[in-house]
């Protein structure tokens, strides 16, 4: 169990916590502020690199991760200093990642080259939709103009372009997005995030919805419908989902996020930041304080992360579980078993594989195009009473 993390890889997520507007989907620890100390807050990511580093000396780094709030409001100097300090911490792996989400504007597109000088080697970027009313209603401060030109630039900087887009968006119909899907994979590098928008508790949109307000949005058929045309047009195009909202040509996949899916070791450092660390044979689960100033303030001590909390191994196996079925190569029953000290029901897995909702492979198992559209009823199934 010491060493079990392995299989999924190590990883380092730093978050920025600052945007220059709140999007009304958007539920993520991001805040807006005109005041930010830049050299404040490179020490204190810096001080927190090194308190980590002296925890997993030693250890092979597979990826590192900016994300957000809007990372490409991060001073470039911010960037190398973390990425010089990583570096002097931690060994890097022969194919190493390093991502930082970045958000469409001019400004954000002028650094990009300074990013890449810094070691930045795979940009993932929030265009979200493809046309400006649709922009405009997510609140989205960039025009479809400025993401196209932003997007040409970082493919001249970087290795590797990923972009998000949301769908099933107000008003939005299957013909809409069909259409826009084709634009996007005539324009992809070789990744590709597509969402579908969800509702959530405390956003604007939530507000505006329980309120009778947000107008529009798709019926659950209309949904499915989109989501099966995603699939459809995303496998003639050669990026099929590795993931259940994740498309990717083979072996573009982020390496960061599979580390999350495979049940890796990652730090999370900044605001909010979640980690899993698995120190002297136990598993933990990290969380950092949420609000910047208090995060910021604490840093000086080395006290960001609240109170720790062990992971018992049958908890590690339902992560395991939950995480590994999103993506498109599934689970190691065996491995599943040796965190839960039991196998799963084979009962229901054949029940499971006998309606086509998940498929069995000697020991491997994995959810089916058509599961992964139901894949919490799925879990919820297998998950032992």
């Amino acid at each position: 169990m010491t060493e079990e993390w392995r299989q999924g890889g190590f990883g380092l997520y730093l978050h920025w916590p600052f945007c220059a507007a709140k999007c009304p989907y958007c539920d993520f620890n991001s805040h807006v502020s005109n005041a930010i100390d830049h050299d404040a807050w490179r020490a204190a990511f810096l001080r927190e690199i090194d308190r980590y580093a002296e925890l997993t000396q030693g250890r092979l780094l597979n990826s590192v991760f900016f994300g957000g709030g809007t990372p490409s409001l991060m001073p470039a100097e911010t960037v190398q200093a973390i990425l010089d300090r990583i570096r002097h911490h931690w060994t890097f792996a022969n194919d190493m990642e390093i991502t930082l989400e970045a958000n469409p504007g001019s400004v954000e597109a002028t650094r990009f080259a300074a990013y890449a000088d810094a070691g930045v080697d795979r940009v993932s970027m929030g265009i979200q939709a493809l046309n400006d009313p649709d922009l405009r209603r997510l609140g989205r401060i960039h025009t479809v103009a400025e993401a196209r030109a932003a997007f040409d630039i970082a493919r001249t900087q970087f290795k590797r372009v990923s972009f998000d887009l949301i769908y099933a968006r107000q008003d939005q119909s299957l013909v809409d997005w069909r259409a826009e899907l084709s634009t996007a994979l005539s324009m992809a590098v070789d990744h590709l995030s597509l969402y579908q928008l969800t509702i959530e508790p405390g956003t604007a949109f939530g507000a505006r919805f329980d309120a009778g307000g947000l107008k529009g949005l798709p019926e659950d058929d209309l949904a499915v419908d989109m989501y099966e045309a995603t699939q459809e047009l995303c496998d003639a195009a050669g990026m099929p989902a590795y993931e259940v909202s994740n498309h990717a040509r083979p072996g573009a996949e982020s390496r960061h996020n599979l580390i999350y899916w495979q049940h890796g070791d990652y730090i999370g450092i900044g605001p909010g930041a979640h980690g899993r660390l698995t120190l002297d044979g136990t598993r933990w689960a990290t969380e950092a304080f949420a609000h910047p100033d208090a995060w910021l303030m604490r840093s000086d001590a080395g006290q960001t992360e609240k109170p720790r909390l062990a992971i018992p191994p049958k908890e590690q196996a339902g992560e395991y579980l939950m995480m590994g079925l999103r993506i498109a190569r599934g689970i190691d029953l065996l491995r599943y078993e040796n965190l839960a000290g039991a196998p799963l029901d084979q009962a229901k897995i054949d029940h499971l594989q006998a309606i086509g909702m998940v498929r069995q492979t000697g020991t491997t198992l994995a959810a089916t195009p058509q599961g992964r559209i139901v894949l919490n009823a799925v879990i919820t199934e297998l998950l032992p009473d």
